[in-house]
């Protein structure tokens, strides 16, 4: 019985044995069943794709532990290669706009052409050389004379005043006859044309002054003054023009902020030459914006600046006085500038201009006259009133519209278009 008891007892526990490691074999291998999980998880992924898109930035994370973020490295770097490509354009472009100043530079101290066309002028001096007109009458005073004598000056007196040639100029002009006339110079017409043309040439010299101005700075600084509607704003672009042509670079200040038409004209004009133009608000300090035109073309290397004013009227002593103001400016800006300050006058205002002339002298220290419209009047005389009263030299003649009708001024010319015989 013994016996019997010790074998049920063996069987027993050999069958608990089988039975307790049947059961734990599935939980060793586990190494076995780590892979299994990876796939499983992805699976819930693709099952979840809304998680994803709820939270990207733990998506970008997950992606980045499953090695996919050094994938998209190449393309950023890519994209940061492809920066720099896009970036020297802009330089690029910029470098011509320097380089450009240099070329400017080689013609700085060049002045403008002295070559004047006599033909031109005399076209524009058509109303002066009519029969009514300053030249008309001289000759037929002149022409066909038998016998020059002391006579004739009382008769030359009266066509120069009425020609707007002022009184002092007037007795110079006859005081060089009348002693040609005491030692018999004069024995025919030719003669007495020759003195009057050699003492309009003196006057209108002013000491080998006159013609344009020259560039004796960089920038050099223009300021154009003068009264309403004398033509100043025009003036700036035609003179602007022809010194593009020459290869300068020009700034063009809108200092006229009292007429909004005055910043608008010279806008046009700027777009038209291919100038800056320096501009304020409507009725700005005109003083700032001179200021800032020659600091923008201090900055830009240019060549001149030209500066638009106001209209002043020259008995209005306030305004004068803010002309005075602007100059200043100009100074603080740029020291001794401005360099050049020119009167522009209209020619068919006569011996007012003469006036204009003188007040603006005194108060501003003129350095040069621009004439207009010397092709709408029969008075092309006056000029000589204004050069032998102010000794101020004429730097231009406009004789049109069009940029090409500026001329630079030469006294010998504008004496052969003016006094010249037709042929």
């Amino acid at each position: 019985m013994e016996i019997v008891y010790i074998l049920v007892a063996l069987l027993a526990l050999l069958g608990g044995y089988f039975l307790f490691f049947k059961k734990s074999e599935p939980a060793l291998p586990s190494p076995e069943k780590k892979p299994a999980l990876k796939p499983k998880s992805e699976q819930r992924r693709k099952a979840e794709p809304a998680e994803e898109d709820e939270d990207e930035d733990e998506a970008a994370e997950e992606r980045g532990e499953e090695g996919r973020k050094p994938e998209a490295k190449p393309a950023d770097a890519k994209r940061a290669d492809a920066k720099p490509a896009s970036a020297p354009p802009p330089k690029k472009s910029e470098a011509p706009a320097e380089e450009a100043a240099p070329a400017a530079r080689e013609v700085t101290d060049d002045r403008p052409s002295r070559t004047v066309n006599v033909q031109s002028l005399r076209k524009g001096l058509a109303k002066s050389r009519e029969a009514e007109g300053f030249f008309g009458r001289l000759k037929a005073l002149l022409v066909g004379r038998k016998e020059i004598d002391a006579g004739i000056t009382e008769e030359i007196e009266e066509v120069l005043l009425a020609s707007d040639v002022g009184v002092r100029t007037t007795e110079a002009i006859l005081g060089r006859l009348r002693d040609g006339l005491a030692r018999n110079e004069f024995g025919d017409e030719a003669k007495v044309w020759e003195a009057l043309r050699a003492e309009a040439v003196r006057i209108l010299s002013v000491d080998g002054q006159a013609g344009a101005f020259e560039l004796r700075k960089k920038p050099t600084v223009v300021l154009l003054v003068g009264v309403n509607g004398a033509g100043k704003t025009t003036t700036i672009g035609k003179l602007a023009t022809q010194l593009k042509a020459q290869g300068k670079v020009c700034v063009l200040a809108a200092g006229d902020t009292f007429r909004a038409a005055a910043v608008q004209q010279l806008k046009v004009w700027g777009e038209r030459v291919g100038c800056e133009v320096i501009h304020g608000k409507d009725g700005a300090d005109p003083g700032s914006v001179v200021f800032e035109a020659i600091k923008r073309a201090t900055e830009l290397n240019a060549d001149v600046v030209l500066a638009d004013t106001a209209g002043r009227l020259h008995t209005k002593t306030n305004l004068m006085t803010q002309m005075k103001k602007i100059a200043k400016t100009a100074d603080k800006a740029l020291s001794g500038a401005p360099h050049e300050t020119l009167l522009v006058i209209d020619a068919t205002n006569g011996q007012n201009a003469a006036a204009q002339a003188t007040e603006f002298k005194e108060a501003l220290g003129l350095t040069g006259i621009v004439l207009t419209k010397l092709d709408g009047t029969a008075k092309g005389g006056m000029i000589l009133g204004i050069c032998d009263t102010l000794r101020v030299p004429v730097r231009f003649v406009g004789l049109g519209e069009r940029p090409d009708d500026l001329h630079e001024f030469s006294p010998e010319a504008f004496v052969e278009a003016l006094l010249g015989r037709d042929s």
